[in-house]
């Protein structure tokens, strides 16, 4: 899919001529949610709604993201300019906007559908612009979930699979966009750097209270939007369950942070167009904010250096507060909705003394707490985590909490009975957090120290001295496991049941 600002042409006047169009231009957001729809408000606040275009999906309400009471409590003025933005006039009718009048009249369209819609919301999107002349509309996602083929039974990340799909980050609080005193940061990334630049100025100019920065990480921002909204879920049960043990919250927070970076920067290592990101930019990335132009990790294998994650997108300041906010329980307002699901979670498994019986059962509990299920999209990425997992190989030490998580929800019985000591006994689990980081192989030393009686431990630990043997064992050629004993601490039998079930 192309998607550009420009077409192929090399003349300079009409690129310039361009230039000014883009940069006079304005933003759409078809199908309104809640991000869309408190955007629009916050706009309308500061008297910048000429800028931004709304347009809802078919059979739904402008403001329909917004329970009743939280309508009434708006300001009327503020009211009719978003429906101004979310209309146009008809010999003095006013007529709902389509996705058809946001191609035919913006710039930069984001389509802001979940994951349920936002693929075939693309697929108009393109026809759209074809068929009316404007294939140099740019077109953008902020879908926080995995996609999903059915037919195919596999699932992705959709700017992977449209790499030139542009991708929205940004943190948004339940009600804070209504707030005009505060202030937000985003990111708006594209492949293309120049690109990238051109659409984050665009919209960064809907409100002063909305600071853009460009990026070109597109897919690393889709993903880690999904991770961090499962991630969310987790950070809600902590502090709700563990609200008498704040020891442990430090430490389970950290770990939900750094694991969803940690993802991110291996799902970047899979990413077809890697080196057409770096080598083939029309301007450095610095220009663009990066401080370096590159960060990446390597581990030794058998000898040689390995690059295995890529950590540049940590550098986009507003994709990683995205991830922190999302697990902070506010000072005041309520937490993101997918936090707010991990506190019935909480609730439901203090009250039944076990873990959900499925899913559905959490999702019921939402339903009934005012949460509808298709706005919590940490859920639905969950639904989709072991083919995630699978598909950009990422290691079971980098996603030990997101693992938990599932096991929690989709475990077989046994399995959750484990997983419920592990989540609500604090010693239980932050012992997880910590043995759970250490790759399989870094385990059998610490298991060794602690079982020295055992004559195969004594030799694991005298032969590491050694470099030789040493680098043998760590290839896994000495074993452990006919002398462990099958019983020990939950969170042992958890990570061992996790590793059988979810590693390859």
């Amino acid at each position: 899919m192309r998607n550009s600002f420009f077409d192929h042409s090399l003349d300079a006047a009409s690129i310039r001529v361009r230039v000014r169009e883009v940069m006079a231009g304005k933003v759409g957001f078809f199908s309104v949610g809640l991000y869309p729809a408190s955007l629009a408000y916050n706009c309308a606040m500061q008297n910048e709604a000429g800028r931004l275009l709304l347009a809802a999906r078919p059979g739904r309400d402008l403001l329909g993201a917004f329970s009743p009471e939280v309508v009434d409590s708006m300001d009327s003025a503020h009211v009719e300019r978003v429906l101004d933005m979310g209309t146009h006039r008809v010999s003095g009718e006013r007529i709902p906007n389509t996705l058809h009048d946001l191609i035919l009249r913006c710039e930069v369209v984001v389509l802001s559908a979940n994951s349920n819609h936002v693929e075939e919301d693309l697929l108009e999107a393109c026809r759209l612009r074809e068929e009316l002349g404007r294939e140099q509309v740019v077109l953008a996602c902020l879908a926080g979930s995995f996609n999903h083929d059915p037919i195919s039974n596999t699932a992705y990340v959709l700017c992977e699979k449209q790499p030139n799909l542009a991708f929205f980050s940004g943190f948004h609080r339940h009600g804070a966009l209504r707030n005009p005193f505060d202030s937000f940061t985003a990111n708006f990334c594209h492949p293309n750097a120049l690109i990238a630049m051109l659409g984050a100025q665009l919209l960064d100019h809907l409100s002063p209270n909305i600071q853009v920065a460009a990026g070109v990480h597109n897919v690393e921002g889709q993903y880690i939007k999904a991770a961090k909204n499962m991630s969310s879920v987790f950070a809600g049960f902590g502090y709700a369950y563990h609200q008498e043990n704040p020891g442990v919250l430090p430490t389970l927070l950290t770990l939900l942070l750094d694991q969803c970076l940690d993802q991110a920067a291996t799902v970047s290592m899979a990413r077809p167009d890697r080196q057409k990101l770096y080598h083939r930019q029309p301007i450095p990335l610095t220009e663009l904010g990066y401080a370096v132009p590159r960060i990446e990790a390597t581990l030794v294998r058998d000898g040689d250096f390995e690059k295995v994650r890529d950590h540049t997108f940590t550098q986009l300041t507003a994709m990683v507060a995205d991830v922190r906010g999302s697990m902070m329980q506010p000072s005041s307002g309520k937490p993101t909705r997918n936090f707010q699901a991990g506190q019935v979670m909480a609730s439901l498994i203090r009250r039944e003394e076990r873990c959900p019986l499925s899913m559905e059962e959490l999702e019921q509990s939402c339903e009934d707490a005012g949460l509808p299920k298709g706005g919590l999209e940490g859920l639905k990425a969950l639904r989709y985590w072991p083919q995630i997992a699978r598909k950009y190989a990422i290691p079971l030490h980098d996603a030990s909490m997101v693992n938990l998580l599932y096991m929690a929800l989709y475990g077989r019985p046994a399995v959750k009975e484990t997983a419920y000591r592990v989540m609500t006994d604090s010693r239980e689990l932050s012992s997880y957090c910590q043995e759970s980081v250490r790759p399989s192989h870094s385990r059998r030393y610490a298991d060794a120290l602690q079982n020295l009686d055992v004559p195969e431990a004594l030799d694991l630990v005298v032969n590491a001295v050694i470099a030789d043997n040493a680098r043998k064992a760590m290839r896994g050629e000495m074993s452990l496991d006919d002398s462990a004993s099958s019983s020990g601490p939950a969170y042992l039998q958890l990570m061992d049941a996790i590793e059988s079930q979810l590693d390859g």
